[in-house]
């Protein structure tokens, strides 16, 4: 019986398996709400397994790259770094026009989260992420750092380049792999995860309290389908020269669907990795920049911070003028690039951004309560936009790269399964 049903299941796609799995957690919470409770169950159990497996698959993938590294073999950081600032800061220009054309305003009658504690300024910001970058190592595992997971699965793949055996290479290598092969056995858990994530967020009394939010919701999901469906586009056409839709669409639909409903950019590294080994992407490189992505690539946090600040200015009657709203795009993209990879993780970092404005902390508190209140629905987008353009990216400057040498074919912008 379980063979049979592992038979006709190896004949639908995954992705087919997951809108299946979508519409039956929707149906259960219109229409079975007693049992949400049990599916959501599958949802934890998703949501809890990739993110367990994330940081040991991060650290032990990056330091057996570095570990194998042959000298001059490629794989510049360089070019994807670039692209990650870039799209992050035009992300939040793209959040500040919309602002422009359609101004929000705000009750701010939420009373302010006293446990919150938001960071002071730009300079803590960057102050935290450099010195997560020497966390203690077994802290940064358990912790989901994964600046310092980096830079120390960095430091031990060099060390154990220099001085390790064939043998500890080849057991090492061995560890990633089966690593690995876990995460492909919770990716396939999928459909079920879906489905019980599902249920669980529109079965939620929360989507009540979005109906008074209805045009800050607009400006901002409208602002994430602008960068995704457009200037993310025109982006990765500049650099390659080709149809940039067909990358486009498989990322969103390969990674944006997961990160849609696990709102966590940390918790869909797994599945990135998984995209960009079927895309043919150079694994040194891969390796690398997801989980570095996840951490610094935040096109939709920028726009989260840029809209929910002027939302507040506009609602006190401050005057915004061009200059200012190019300062608040650099603090914007600054403040994003130090967003934790986790749930809500770019709302706390919208009172540095009033700031700019003169507000206090006071009533920019408010302000992220309100982000909080509307985060069911503008966290699941804003994660779609962050986690599925980390694999943009990535492939967009391998490509661009394989386009100068003229090895570039139409086939590689697709992943390999499906040529």
């Amino acid at each position: 019986m379980l063979s049979q049903i592992k038979s006709i299941l190896g004949k639908v796609s995954l992705i087919k398996q997951i809108a299946v799995g979508l519409v039956i957690g929707i149906c259960i919470a219109v229409f079975f709400p007693p049992a949400i409770p049990v599916v959501k169950i599958f949802g934890d159990l998703f949501v809890k397994a990739l993110k367990g497996v994330a940081p040991i698959l991060v650290f032990f993938l990056v330091m057996n790259a570095m570990a194998q590294r042959k000298e001059g073999s490629s794989g510049s950081m360089k070019p994807i770094i670039e692209l990650y600032v870039i799209g992050t800061f035009l992300a939040s220009l793209v959040g500040v026009t919309m602002s422009f054309l359609f101004p929000t305003f705000l009750s701010l009658q939420v009373a302010p989260d006293t446990k919150l504690a938001p960071p002071s300024g730009i300079v803590q910001v960057l102050h935290n992420l450099i010195l997560s970058i020497v966390d203690n190592p077994v802290a940064a595992l358990m912790n989901a750092n994964y600046i310092g997971i980096l830079g120390w699965a960095i430091i031990l793949g060099i060390a154990l380049k220099t001085c390790a055996g064939d043998t500890t290479k080849a057991c090492l290598n061995d560890i990633a792999a089966g690593i690995t092969k876990v995460v492909t056995w919770v990716i396939h858990f999928a459909p079920l995860g879906i489905m019980g994530l599902v249920a669980d967020s529109v079965g939620t009394a929360g989507l009540g309290a979005l109906l008074g939010y209805v045009q800050l919701l607009g400006v901002l999901i409208g602002s994430y389908f602008l960068v995704a469906l457009v200037m993310n586009p025109l982006i990765v056409f500049a650099k390659v020269r080709r149809n940039p839709y067909p990358l486009v669409w498989t990322t969103i639909r390969e990674s944006g669907v997961y990160a849609f409903f696990t709102r966590s950019s940390a918790a869909n590294i797994p599945v990135n990795l998984s995209l960009c080994k079927r895309l043919g992407l150079n694994p040194d490189t891969f390796t690398i920049s997801i989980p570095l992505g996840a951490t610094i690539n935040m096109a939709g946090a920028s726009i989260t911070i840029s809209v929910l600040a002027l939302a507040a200015a506009h609602t006190l009657g401050i005057e915004v003028d061009m200059a200012t709203a190019l300062l608040l795009c650099i603090v914007s993209t600054v403040g994003a690039c130090g967003a934790s990879g986790v749930a809500g993780g770019s709302l706390l970092l919208i009172p540095v951004a009033c700031a700019s404005f003169g507000i206090g902390n006071d009533i920019s508190m408010q302000v992220v309560g309100v982000g909080f209140i509307i985060s069911v629905l503008e966290d699941a987008c804003e994660t779609a936009l962050n986690s599925s353009s980390d694999v943009l990216f990535t492939a967009t400057a391998e490509f661009a790269e394989r386009r100068k040498n003229g090895t570039l074919k139409a086939s590689d912008m697709v992943p390999k399964d499906e040529h």
